[in-house]
């Protein structure tokens, strides 16, 4: 919905009382928090480069990336079995508004490329990641469903570049990175089978070795870019041993060398709740060629630990998938308080809908912190920071765990701000709420992410307390914060920490999720105090203390519905005040 046509000296009518939505919006102009976190996570340098760029996608996506989107879900891609001369040439047709946004992403913006080669706008380096995902989180405000060829395209240039051979990196990397929409190649990932979903053990996609080449047979369930140019799947070689030990990992090009058609049929698209601008389809395999990556049944899992350095980097992107959407559904829901009158005065002056608004502002807060935190540590684990790394592996999981699900209550809140309204399609929160539901299945569940953060990072290897170290360390470092709120800090770390090991100890599976949950909420509650004291001591809105206080209370602490934590007007207040607050009152707010 965009802004009405300008109208001069006309009677009032009702519709003038229904609340606009943020179309037209600046979302980086809008994004006071963002802006101050630009200058803890980025070079000052890099910052003054980008800024300007951040500002241009905000206002896009503000503006024709939202039109274009909003096509894109009322116009989902067609599959065409064959082509006009009846020859087995499947095709999927896309909106021309989902070619729009793909220009947009991929030529113009360079998303999929800007952390993996120097050029992107004009930059004589690569762009560190935690400056890409900020362009990721600008895009998916708007726009949910295309962050996924976005980021597969990246995800599977990077794999090729590790473990493909030299010819084979050659053939595809430089056009995987390339911004010319006439050469580029986009990438996927397809996984999912009728046997196999999280669970790959049970896959039975099956690769032979006829010819001098790699050939596949079988299908898969669910092949999210269906149309992609390369795709990256895990198969099983013939006569291979069951389980994860006997899965390779290969390249599928939709074409081969000679330009023909490779041997595989997009058979039927999904008809997906949500992010239903991107195809999603069910493809069957007849011999298609496919390059392996590594030497196949090398080692015990080494197609599935190949295919791990690809989802811990998909994990993090969903994080930062969802922080945008729920700030998107933030902006909606405060559009929507400042401007509807309800019985007597507007919605913001009600202090039940104040308090609701602190339930879509502090996971929204919370996901912008881990999900920047994360891609630091990724990037610096990466670059051979051994600790870093260790931070990294439990971080991913945790995100994507927490972030999911905290996106889903975030849009159905915002979505009641609005009211009826919120459930029509004509709103962006219908799609918002749809969208949302799919973050909590890519990628791993909330059961598998859990598990994967009880029963291997924290049992196997302990990480839960290099995460603890790591954000101890961070605590002392900013005393700004005042001993009180460090102590406290402190003492949530250890608890939680202790918790989880004592959990992963007994191998308590029914406490999983409370566990990472609660490793996810301290960890956000220490970054948000470092940041609001670092911010504060450098004359910037402090804010992020209150919110770090608001996590402690809120998220951490065991809940009692008949013994709940007193609310505090004040610091609802200063949050919905939108004047910097100063790091002295952020400190008092903040205090127990």
């Amino acid at each position: 919905m965009g802004a009405p046509e300008a109208v001069h000296s006309r009677t009032p009518s009702p519709s003038d009382r229904i609340a606009l939505d943020c179309h037209g919006a600046n979302f980086f102009e809008l994004d006071a928090g963002l802006q101050g976190l630009l200058h803890l996570y980025l070079p000052a340098a890099l910052r003054e480069a980008l800024t300007p760029h951040y500002r241009r996608l905000g206002a896009i996506a503000g503006g024709e990336l939202d039109e274009w989107s909003r096509s894109s879900d009322r116009h989902p891609p067609r599959l065409h079995a064959r082509d006009a001369f009846g020859r087995d040439e499947d095709w999927i047709e896309f909106h021309p508004a989902y070619r729009k946004m793909e220009r947009l992403g991929f030529s113009e913006f360079g998303i999929h490329c800007m952390s993996r080669r120097a050029g992107v706008f004009g930059l004589a380096e690569p762009v560190a990641p935690v400056a890409k995902y900020v362009f990721q989180y600008l895009f998916a405000q708007s726009e949910f469903g295309l962050m996924c060829p976005i980021s597969a395209t990246e995800t599977t240039a990077l794999l090729i570049e590790r473990y493909g051979s030299t010819a084979l990196k050659e053939r595809v990397v430089p056009r995987m990175l390339s911004q010319d929409m006439n050469e580029i190649m986009m990438g996927a990932q397809f996984m999912t089978e009728k046997a196999g979903g999280s669970d790959v053990s049970g896959i039975e996609l099956t690769a032979r070795f006829e010819d001098g080449e790699w050939s596949l047979y079988g299908e898969k369930w669910f092949c999210s870019c269906a149309d992609a140019d390369v795709a990256l799947l895990l198969a099983r070689p013939e006569g291979a041993l069951p389980g994860n030990g006997g899965l390779g990992l290969f390249a599928l090009p939709r074409r081969r060398p000679d330009g023909s058609r490779n041997r595989y049929r997009i058979v039927r698209l999904k008809d997906k709740l949500g992010s239903r601008s991107m195809a999603s389809g069910e493809i069957i395999f007849d011999g298609a060629l496919v390059w392996p990556l590594g030497e196949v049944g090398a080692g015990a899992n080494s197609g599935l630990q190949m295919m791990m350095d690809q989802v811990n980097m998909s994990r993090l992107s969903h994080g930062v998938r969802a922080a945008a959407m729920m700030r998107r559904c933030w902006n909606e829901a405060l559009a929507v308080a400042r401007a509807r009158s309800a019985f007597g005065s507007l919605l913001i002056d009600k202090p039940m809908v104040r308090r609701q608004l602190m339930k879509l502002l502090v996971p929204t807060e919370q996901a912008l912190s881990v999900a920047l935190f994360s891609a630091v540590k990724l990037h610096a684990g990466e670059s051979g920071d051994a600790e870093a790394a260790r931070c990294a592996r439990i971080l991913t999981p945790l995100v994507k765990f927490r972030t999911a699900r905290d996106n889903i209550r975030v849009a159905t809140g915002a979505m009641e701000m609005r009211g009826g309204n919120g459930y029509i399609e004509d709103w962006v929160n219908a799609r918002l709420v749809r969208d949302a539901h799919l973050g909590v299945l890519w990628e791993g569940t909330s059961n598998i992410n859990s598990i994967d953060t009880l029963k291997r990072a924290v049992s196997k290897s302990g990480l839960h307390r290099a995460l603890a170290e790591a954000m101890g360390r961070r605590i002392d470092d900013s005393a700004a914060m005042g001993k009180g709120l460090q102590a406290e800090l402190h003492g949530a770390l250890d608890r939680v920490a202790g918790f989880a090991e004592r959990v992963a100890r007994k191998a308590d599976e029914t406490l999983y999720r409370r566990a990472a949950s609660a490793l996810y909420h301290v960890t956000s509650a220490a970054l948000l105090a470092v940041e609001g004291a670092q911010l504060g001591a450098m004359g910037r809105d402090a804010r992020r203390l209150v919110l770090a206080r608001m996590v402690l209370d809120h998220r951490q602490r065991a809940s009692d519905p008949l013994d709940a934590v007193e609310s505090r007007p004040e610091q609802i207040d200063a949050l919905l005040d939108e004047r910097p607050l100063s790091l002295d009152r952020a400190v008092a707010l903040a205090a127990a």
